[in-house]
């Protein structure tokens, strides 16, 4: 998959835009500040309907803009083309749409365009609460697996009917059944989630084992855990046995919706035992992994945005980092970095098609 041209109308700092991005390396220079970030993030947009940091679409639109456009041309195959379209006005429900066609659902688009992302956030998968990190394996694996979004999304909704419910009992109402139809569609879709998201961490394990010794170049052992109830009970006992505790809290304390991911390095925690550069060496792996994943799961090579690379790796890592990507088994990237030189320094007599761009005062020029 291939992004050949994105434009953009009243988006963030840009109040018109239009890109014609290289088939492989794109980089995008510039100051602190002045709009690289942007860019990608309008990407993902295209791929994932949404921004990987401001979840208000309304604050991506332009100062007083009433609206913003993002569309980009991507060429799925030599024969074929499409056009993406996503645009967001002020109190009003967003637009997607793929070749002018309207999207009932925008879950319907997930997976179509394959998208990996990292980013200087990125370590609040350490750092943050378990929600972060479920996040991470709901939006991997809901853009190879269909099934896997469907089932989320439908738990997710009989979650937040059974937590009203419990808040309407707190409060005298009748229970009439309802919450034992409730717990069993709850485990229903919690049972299929589980199992798929065992075997999600079980496929990526070993590219993430692989990745993380190309990059570190140390035998340091790590590993991702997988934690759930489910690992020791049944959904219908957890809901059993956290009866009397959802009553009294008024939403639903076990399930599915409590898992999370214990990121270990030589038996211990990382985010207590390990250093700045082992933390963020994990973290490029676990996306060289999920990038690797996807590409066996779709078919399609994703895209790939690494934004200030350099803030998170020393030069050696950076240097390792490139040469894994510059590599046949990835596809376009998109890079942002606050110097030009040492772009040109990384990708220069590689013999790849990259195009250099300086970003500043709204505006991208090719150089």
């Amino acid at each position: 998959m291939i992004l050949r041209k994105l434009s953009l109308v009243n988006f963030r700092n840009y109040e018109q835009l239009e890109v014609e991005c290289s088939e492989r390396i794109n980089c995008f220079t510039g100051l602190n500040g002045s709009g690289k970030t942007n860019l990608l993030e309008a990407i993902h947009y295209l791929a994932l309907c949404k921004s990987f940091l401001n979840p208000s679409d309304t604050l991506n639109i332009r100062f007083d803009a009433p609206f913003f456009v993002i569309q980009g041309q991507f060429q799925k195959d030599e024969e074929v083309e499409e056009t993406v379209y996503c645009g967001v006005k002020r109190g009003q429900k967003k637009v997607f749409r793929k070749n002018g066609k309207d999207y009932e659902r925008l879950s319907d688009h997930i997976g179509l365009i394959p998208l990996v992302v990292v980013n200087p956030s990125d370590g609040v998968l350490i750092t943050g609460s378990s929600e972060e990190r479920r996040r991470f394996m709901d939006s991997v694996i809901s853009q190879y697996d269909r099934h896997y979004l469907d089932h989320l999304i439908a738990y997710n909704r009989v979650l937040s009917q059974r937590n009203a419910l419990l808040k309407q009992i707190a409060k005298g109402a009748s229970d009439s059944g309802t919450m034992e139809i409730l717990d069993m569609q709850l485990a229903l879709h919690g049972v299929e989630l589980f199992n798929l998201r065992k075997k999600f961490i079980a496929t990526l394990q070993p590219i993430f084992h692989t990745y993380y010794t190309l990059l570190s170049g140390d035998s340091e052992q790590v590993e991702i855990e997988y934690s759930s109830v489910l690992q020791t009970k049944s959904f219908e006992q957890a809901l059993k046995d956290s009866f009397q505790r959802d009553h009294a809290l008024e939403y639903t304390s076990s399930g599915i919706h409590r898992d999370d991911l214990d990121f270990k390095i030589n038996g211990h925690s990382l985010k207590k035992s390990g250093s700045q550069g082992q933390q963020k060496t994990f973290l490029i792996s676990l996306k060289l992994a999920e990038y690797k994943l996807l590409d066996q799961s779709t078919g399609f090579k994703p895209l790939l945005l690494l934004d200030d690379i350099h803030d998170k790796l020393d030069a050696d890592r950076v240097y390792r980092l490139m040469e894994l990507v510059c590599g046949p088994e990835f596809g376009q990237l998109f890079i942002t970095d606050t110097g030009a030189g040492r772009m040109h320094v990384l990708f220069k007599g590689r013999g790849l098609p990259y195009k250099m761009f300086e970003v500043g005062q709204g505006n991208v020029k090719e150089i």
